[in-house]
């Protein structure tokens, strides 16, 4: 049977793919914007027809019909990282969630510790050898299809069909069905003046020839809008979205330079714009891998000079970082933050960097702490720690020791904090 033919076979509509699934299901979705919207759609409508299914993604996008504390019995979104879609749930307590580094997700899931009955995916158009591109979310999707039962792929025109380890054969889907809706697009957030001061240090300590790891968020962005004056940058990253893409096209980014991968980009899934969609498009300069390839701290750090950048919400006098809750109140995950500070640390000329504002509410709070507020989930140990930047500067942790760590972040906390700071710290006996 030609590709052809067996593709014209597994088409099917949504309630031929809500047919496949059974109760107690736990169904693998990926990444953001590689969920697919007409199946989850469909699904929401249906939920009550079903009875304890669980649906696993990390940074949910859409806030599909599912997210409903009345119909949870039925459908129940389990979150891997809190976003938009998820937060008010994950409070609330009727959103479970799986904490995990981003890169060992995979393990979790080849090991049966996550389960993975199956696969709901966006997906490019087949191409003439058979093989869709699951370029949006290759993450831990991959080895989901490992396991699955049941892989329904939903095929949309707009979808890149992206190089990498990323693609799935016809013959491995058990049903399909079309859409032509645009893929959903994440704008860039919003930068201000603090965001401009912190991305410029961080920008001056790069050197040409690095290799970039950018987390999602305004000073990471801050940070990429003053590189583009540097040489021969390459990219090793989970995330490819615009603000990279604003690299690749004034050239500060070549690839030419890496000496892991040299010539190609790497990361694993996507969100941005149609414009970075259509960028992804068999750009041979490009490859989609899952996380625990792009994630992995051994492989991630072999690039040299390889530079992490990625933000925190609160950081005590010691370095430990609470990058995903306020307090005991969970806000996003663990991601991939620990995953490229180590990387970073493991490095040759490697530089990671936690970046923060140096106080939330209006300056009525100081964002660098004696301790974390009881109940944070920490993120960054005191072990890995590396460079801490606010908009008042730059603290050099590492091989510091714990009165050099408070000295170096009461150094760059607001000022109007600094002095209570300090006798905080001599309570503690850190000064």
């Amino acid at each position: 049977m030609s590709h052809q033919d067996l593709y014209r076979k597994k088409l099917a509509t949504c309630e031929d793919a809500l047919g496949l699934l059974r109760d107690g299901d736990f169904i693998i979705i990926p990444t953001g914007v590689g969920e697919p919207p007409t199946l989850l759609t469909a699904l929401s409508d249906a939920r009550r027809r079903f009875h304890d299914i669980k649906l696993g993604q990390i940074l949910a996008v859409r806030k599909y019909g599912y997210f409903d504390p009345e119909t949870v019995e039925h459908v129940r979104h389990v979150s891997f990282f809190y976003g938009a879609a998820s937060r008010a749930g994950g409070q609330a307590g009727w959103v479970d969630f799986i904490p995990s580094y981003f890169s060992e997700m995979p393990g979790l899931i080849e090991r049966k510790l996550i389960p993975a009955d199956v696969v709901l995916s966006m997906a490019s158009p087949m191409d003439q050898h058979g093989y869709f591109s699951l370029s949006l979310g290759a993450d831990y999707t991959m080895a989901a299809l490992k396991q699955a039962r049941a892989i329904v792929l939903e095929v949309n025109p707009n979808v890149p069909f992206a190089n990498g380890n990323c693609q799935i054969h016809i013959s491995q889907v058990t049903a399909l069905i079309e859409s032509s809706e645009p893929v959903t697009e994440v704008g860039l957030p919003k930068i201000g003046p603090v965001q401009e001061a912190i991305g410029k240090y961080v920008a001056d300590m790069i050197d040409d020839g690095s290799t970039l790891q950018i987390g999602y968020g305004g000073i990471p962005d801050a940070v990429v809008m003053q590189l583009s004056a540097k040489h021969d940058l390459g990219v090793h990253t989970e995330m490819i979205g615009d603000g990279i893409l604003s690299l690749v096209e004034c050239g500060a980014v070549t690839n030419r330079r890496k000496n892991y991968l040299p010539g190609k980009m790497v990361a694993t899934f996507a969100l941005g714009s149609q414009k970075l969609y259509r960028f992804m498009d068999r750009n041979p300069g490009l490859e989609m891998h899952p996380v625990d390839f792009t994630n992995d701290p051994y492989l991630a750090g072999q690039n040299d000079k390889l530079v992490a950048i990625n933000a925190t919400l609160q950081i005590d006098l010691l370095g430990q970082c609470g990058s995903e809750s306020l307090g005991p109140t969970p806000y996003s995950g663990t991601g991939g933050q620990s995953d490229f500070v180590r990387a970073a640390n493991r490095s040759k000329g490697g530089k990671a960097f936690i970046v923060l504002p140096s106080t939330a509410k209006g300056d009525s709070i100081s964002r660098i702490v004696p301790t974390l507020t009881p109940g944070t989930h920490m993120s960054t140990s005191k072990n890995d720690i590396n460079y801490v930047v606010s908009e008042f500067g730059v603290a050099q942790l590492r091989g510091k020791s714990a009165k050099q760590r408070a000295q170096e972040l009461i150094a760059i906390a607001h000022p109007d904090f600094r002095a209570e700071l300090r006798e905080a710290a001599k309570a503690i006996n850190l000064l």
